[in-house]
């Protein structure tokens, strides 16, 4: 999750999923962005139902379960999706809506769920952090990120204070020109601000990661001698690794 945009929310939960089943562990990817991009760079038409209905009308999870690649399955947004903003009834229970769903289905026996996040932090988001064990966020090499940031913080405060529970925080620096003096200069405060939060690896900037998409294909279906392929593998490694700076 990142309320600011084009930092490579979808583009992580796309190939970090894949990376974490191509090490042999069994993952789910869970679209709760109404765009629907995860199923699209999965080459998976998202015109079906999936957490729409979920949300909306109370379906099993278990019932809209794509089997993506070997050891990965998604669930795509459902068209429906961006009506869920502006369900009023139920109260805080509205933000508990995908947790409990969650929680009555085949999910809890997965090594991973990963959530991808819509870029604002309405009822969607708030049912994404409520659910959530773990936040990742990534942050881009540019002072912009370091706004969104900040403003990230205090959205997952305000969660962890309704929800009652802590959610542990990861970042990832993503979209990186380690050439550019700017690019090291945020993560150098990213690392300052947030010791033994930040993975070790470096998402550069790579042109096969921009292309893959419209091609249905993750990095490692695409291009898997590129530096994003490169990248996200080491990014799984670090996550079953704890290896963090």
């Amino acid at each position: 999750m990142n309320q600011k945009g084009g930092v490579g929310k979808t583009t992580t939960t796309i190939n970090l999923g894949h990376a974490l089943a191509r090490e042999g562990k069994t993952v789910t990817l869970l679209d709760m962005d109404p765009q629907g991009q995860v199923a699209m760079g999965y080459g998976v038409q998202d015109d079906q139902s999936g957490l729409d209905e979920v949300l909306l009308n109370d379906i099993s999870i278990d019932a809209s379960i794509i089997e993506a690649r070997e050891n990965l399955d998604l669930i795509p947004a459902g068209v429906r999706l961006s009506d869920f903003e502006h369900v009023s009834a139920g109260g805080l229970k509205r933000g508990h809506k995908l947790r409990l769903a969650m929680n009555e289905s085949s999910l809890t026996q997965r090594d991973f769920v990963l959530i991808d996040c819509p870029p604002s932090s309405g009822l969607l988001g708030i049912n994404a952090m409520f659910a959530a064990d773990e936040l990742i966020i990534p942050v881009s090499g540019d002072y912009l990120s370091l706004q969104g940031l900040s403003r990230m913080m205090q959205i997952l405060k305000r969660a962890e204070s309704l929800s009652g529970h802590t959610i542990k925080l990861w970042l990832v620096m993503t979209r990186m020109q380690m050439r550019r003096r700017l690019t090291q200069e945020v993560r150098g405060r990213v690392l300052k601000y947030f010791p033994n939060r930040v993975f070790n690896t470096v998402i550069r900037e790579n042109v096969a990661l921009a292309e893959c998409p419209s091609f249905g294909k993750t990095i490692f279906d695409y291009k898997k001698k590129s530096a994003g392929a490169e990248d996200y593998q080491s990014l799984a490694q670090d996550i079953l690794q704890g290896r963090t700076s």
